[in-house]
């Protein structure tokens, strides 16, 4: 399912993705692609984006892949994905405008395959994001290790 629409009205409203720009580019069966310019707020002692913003773009990414293995919008109704632990990879200055994306894995899929059709209520697993700039050069990679479940109330 093309999810672009549904990731777009959940995560661009979101105060820490509307400080950093996020935006949604693709959130489609289990793979997102979101993109931010470096806002000058964000902007680290040699002018790249802070680890905070690279942070954001790596959480968005996870977070828009999570969405988009959903196979109609009401499957992510009342989906609730926290994140338990990240770690970043830094390997060059992230300026300009800057793209993440994020592809779910198998394991990824597997865990959230039962929640999502509302077999079960709970789902532990991880993604990866690659940041790049405009040139096309990894600028971190970062995981993120959620902790996903489905609110009853909703």
């Amino acid at each position: 399912m093309d999810a672009t629409a549904l990731a777009r009205s959940l995560l661009e409203p979101v105060p820490a993705h509307r400080t950093a720009g996020i935006e949604v580019l693709s959130a489609v069966d289990g793979a997102a692609e979101i993109a931010a310019t470096t806002p000058p707020g964000l902007a680290n002692v040699i002018g790249s984006l802070h680890s905070s913003g690279l942070i954001a773009l790596v959480d968005a990414a996870g977070l828009a892949a999570i969405i988009a293995a959903s196979e109609s919008p009401d499957d992510f109704r009342g989906i609730v994905p926290l994140g338990a632990a990240a770690s970043l990879d830094f390997l060059a200055p992230g300026r300009g405008r800057l793209t993440a994306s994020c592809r779910l894995g198998p394991e990824a899929r597997e865990a959230l395959r039962p929640l999502l059709s509302g077999e079960r209520d709970r789902a532990r697993f991880s993604t990866v994001a690659e940041v790049t700039d405009e040139a096309g050069t990894p600028v971190c990679r970062g995981r993120f290790e959620w902790s996903v479940r489905r609110n009853p109330q909703a």
